[in-house]
C-alpha cells in the first residue's frame, strides 16, 4: 500500500512537471473513489486539525467505506486544505477563454468561480464545459447594466461611440429609473441569479461632459437603485462595480449585496487618495446590511504605477481592508485578472498584511460557499463534499506549498492531467471490511503436506 501511495503521489507530481505545459493534455478526472486517509492534518478555517478522514460516494463520511480505493497513511506530513474561490473574472465566460485558462484554474488549485459579465449566448456555449468532473464549477452573470456612456464600453467596443455601444449586445445600457423598469423584462429573460450593475465615479457629474470619459463611467445611484429594487422582486441578487469611495455609498444605499471592488483597487484619474478611503460609517453600514466586498487588489499591479503612486494605494487597500474587518463586514476573494485566478488575489492579500487564516478563511471557505450557496463546500465534516489539495506542507507557516499541490480532488475525483492515471484509478481496491490475506508463494511445511495428504485420503 506504501508503494501504490508513493506511485500515486509521484504520477501526480509527475503530471504537473511534465505535462502541465502541453495544452494538449487537458485534465481528466477519475470515477469518484473511496479513500481512508490515515493521519491527516487540514485547515479547519481556523487552524490545522488532525485525525483520520473517509470519503465514500463524493462526501467526506464518519465511518471507513466497506471497500476503499486509495488509501494514505499522511503521517502528519503533508496537509489537506479545501480548493480556492474565485469571486471576480471574467477569463471563463466565453468559449476561447475557456480553451485558454480551465486547466489554470484547476492546476492553482481554484474550482470555484464567478464569471461577472457574459452575454447569453456567449455562456451557453461555456455552460456544458463547466459542468464536466474535471472542469471548474462557475457562476455565471449575463446581465452586466452599465449607463449608456458607461463602463465596460470603452473596454470591449473597437471605436467606443454612442452608434456602436448602441449597436452591440454584451451590455445592457440603462440611462434613468424610467428606463430600468421598460427594460426589465428584457434583463429578466437573460437569466441568472445575479445581475451587475456598474457605479463609476457617480459623484462626478462634470466628467460626463468630458468626451475622453465615454465609456469609462457608470449608473446614476437613483438608476442604480431602481435596478437594486427589480432585482430583489424579481428573487435575484445584484453585485455593483465601484471605483470610489462615493460609489461603494451609492451601492450601499441602493442595497445591494455584494461590491465588486474595494474602493483604491485602482486610481485612473490621477485622484487625491482620500476619495478611495472607506468611511467608519459606510463599513458599519456595509456590516448592517451584509454586504460583501469583493476585494480585486491583485488587479493594482495591471495598472504598472510609479511606486509612489502605488504605495498611496496600497496604503488606502490597507486602511479600507483593516476598516471592513473591524466591522464585521464579509469579505469575498476575487482578483479580476483576466490572466490569473484567485491564487493571484491571495498573494495580495498576504502582501498587503492579512493573517495568513483569515486568508485562507476567506479563499477557501468564504468564497466558495458564496458563490454556491446551496452546497456544503469548505469543511471537512461528514456530509461535506469531499473536494481538497493535498499540499507538501503547512500554508499557515509557508503560502508557496500552495503553488504546487500533490494532489487535487474533486468531489472524491483525482484530477490528473495524465488520462491513463484517471481511468486506472478506481481498479486498485483495498478492502477495510476484510481480513488481510496471508502471503502466498512460500513452501509449507512437513506437517502441513501430510495434514494435506490425510485429508485428501479421507474425502476419497
Amino acid at each position: 500500500m506504501r508503494f501504490l501511495i508513493a506511485c500515486l503521489l509521484s504520477t501526480c507530481i509527475f503530471s504537473q512537471v511534465s505535462a502541465q505545459p502541453a495544452a494538449a493534455q487537458p485534465y481528466q478526472a477519475s470515477v469518484p473513489l473511496s479513500w481512508e486517509l490515515k493521519n491527516a492534518r487540514w485547515f479547519d478555517g481556523h487552524q490545522i486539525k488532525r485525525g483520520d478522514l473517509y470519503i465514500e460516494d463524493g462526501v467526506f463520511v464518519a465511518k471507513k467505506p466497506a471497500k476503499v480505493n486509495r488509501k494514505m497513511d499522511l503521517r502528519g506530513q503533508q496537509v489537506l486544505i479545501n480548493p480556492l474561490g474565485e469571486a471576480h473574472n471574467h477569463n471563463l465566460q466565453t468559449a476561447w477563454g475557456w480553451r485558454q485558462y480551465a486547466d489554470q484554474y484547476i492546476d492553482e488549485g481554484v474550482f470555484y468561480a464567478a464569471m461577472l459579465c457574459g452575454d447569453p449566448a456567449g455562456v451557453a456555449e461555456v455552460a456544458p464545459l463547466a459542468a464536466t468532473p474535471a472542469a471548474p464549477d462557475v457562476s455565471f452573470v449575463t446581465a452586466c447594466i452599465t449607463s449608456p456612456d458607461g463602463y465596460p464600453l470603452a473596454a470591449v467596443l473597437p471605436e467606443p461611440t454612442p452608434a456602436a455601444a448602441a449597436a452591440q449586445q454584451l451590455i445592457v445600457r440603462v440611462d434613468s429609473p424610467e428606463q430600468a423598469r421598460e427594460q426589465w423584462p428584457a434583463i429578466q429573460a437573460r437569466g441568472g441569479r445575479w445581475i451587475r450593475i456598474v457605479l463609476s465615479h457617480s459623484e462626478r457629474a462634470d466628467l460626463r461632459e468630458q468626451a475622453g470619459m465615454f465609456g469609462r463611467l457608470g449608473l446614476r445611484p437613483d438608476t442604480a437603485a431602481e435596478l437594486t429594487r427589480l432585482a430583489h422582486a424579481d428573487g435575484r441578487r445584484v453585485v455593483a462595480h465601484g471605483e470610489t469611495a462615493a460609489d461603494f455609498e451609492a451601492a450601499l444605499t441602493a442595497g445591494v449585496d455584494a461590491v465588486a471592488h474595494l474602493p483604491g483597487y485602482a486610481n485612473t484619474l490621477d485622484e487625491p487618495p482620500e476619495r478611495f478611503a472607506i468611511s467608519e460609517a459606510a463599513a458599519t453600514q456595509a456590516a448592517r446590511q451584509h454586504t460583501a466586498v469583493i476585494t480585486t487588489t491583485a488587479a493594482t499591479a495591471l495598472f504598472k504605477l510609479e511606486p509612489d503612486r502605488l504605495a498611496a494605494l496600497r496604503d488606502i487597500q490597507r486602511a479600507n481592508l483593516a476598516r471592513l474587518q473591524a466591522a464585521g463586514v464579509p469579505l469575498l476573494m476575487g482578483s479580476d485578472v483576466f490572466i490569473g485566478t484567485a491564487r493571484a488575489e491571495l498573494q495580495s492579500l498576504d502582501e498587503l498584511g492579512l493573517d495568513r487564516a483569515t486568508l485562507l478563511r476567506l479563499a477557501t471557505q468564504d468564497t466558495p460557499r458564496a458563490l454556491f450557496p446551496g452546497r456544503r463546500l469548505g469543511c471537512f465534516e461528514p456530509g461535506c463534499e469531499a473536494s481538497f489539495l493535498l499540499l507538501g506542507g503547512d500554508p499557515l507557516a509557508d503560502l508557496s506549498t500552495l503553488n504546487m499541490p500533490l494532489l487535487r480532488v474533486k468531489q472524491g475525483r483525482l484530477l490528473t492531467r495524465l488520462a491513463d492515471v484517471a481511468a486506472a484509478s478506481a481498479q486498485a481496491v483495498a478492502s477495510t471490511s476484510e481480513p488481510a490475506r496471508k502471503a502466498t508463494g512460500k513452501k509449507k511445511g512437513k506437517a502441513s503436506t501430510a495434514k494435506t495428504k490425510a485429508s485428501a485420503k479421507a474425502k476419497r
